[in-house]
């Protein structure tokens, strides 16, 4: 039985990890972490009292990297599901990941649809020059653009270098209207709405066609199943994950 805290147990997101560690056969849900007034409101506080083998986290931006640094260095293998972490302080849990030998999966989506979308999106930017990604969440999200976009631009960068092919010299009269200009000029724009739980859409062009990949999310259940296989993952491996995608 695979020892579970899950750390955010009070937000949205932690709710329904809860249910899920609960009414999972493999998995014993041991802590429920939040400051809001969980059972511990710190994972020191809950590691003291608590054997834990994997400890998930869905908490905010700014406490993440804290709350990663400290796992690791204690030997509670981690996964991450909160968006915000930095591409350096990503670096910096990788080699602590592999310099302590203790499994962590960082996932910027667990919807297995939205990993499949980014998986098509890298397979089809080998046929496109030219490219854009639009990401709809709700106004309760605090970081822009979405943890998802940004490894969804990731994944295409890594198959052609420039997808602003032939595109003029562009002057913004209102500043952002071009959205965020991010890997091999991908151009993000973030949509917050209340109504959205998440959505995403690649859109790719070329002369005389437009091809579109979009997945939405309805229900914050559709991600339990990406979350339950991140968790099998790390009680079983040692290693260092970024990205859903790598285990599917």
């Amino acid at each position: 039985m695979i020892k579970v805290a899950v750390c955010g147990a009070l937000g949205k997101m932690g709710k329904e990890v809860v249910e899920a560690v609960t009414t999972c056969p493999d998995t014993e849900l041991v802590a429920q972490i939040d400051i809001a007034g969980a059972e511990f409101k710190t994972i020191e506080e809950a590691h003291k009292k608590c054997q834990i083998d994997i400890l998930v986290d869905f908490t905010q931006p700014k406490s993440i990297f804290e709350n990663a640094k400290y796992c690791l260095n204690n030997g509670i293998k981690i996964v991450i599901g909160t968006t915000g972490l930095k591409d350096d302080e990503i670096e910096y849990l990788k080699k602590l990941s592999k310099e302590k030998n203790t499994g962590c999966l960082i996932a910027p989506n667990f919807s297995t649809g939205a990993v499949l979308l980014m998986m098509f999106a890298r397979q089809a930017s080998k046929y496109f020059d030219n490219a854009e990604i639009i990401e709809l969440h709700h106004n309760q999200k605090k970081d822009a653009p979405s943890g998802t976009a940004i490894k969804t631009a990731s994944m295409m960068s890594e198959v052609k270098d420039d997808f602003a092919k032939n595109n003029c010299p562009e002057t913004e009269t209102i500043e952002g209207a071009r959205g965020g200009n991010s890997y091999s000029n991908i151009h993000i724009h973030s949509v917050r709405m209340p109504g959205y739980i998440a959505s995403q859409e690649v859109i790719f062009g070329s002369s005389g066609q437009i091809m579109t990949i979009r997945h939405d999310s309805m229900d914050r259940k559709c991600y339990m199943q990406g979350v339950l296989l991140a968790i099998k993952h790390v009680a079983e491996k040692n290693d260092f994950v970024y990205g859903l995608d790598n285990i599917m």
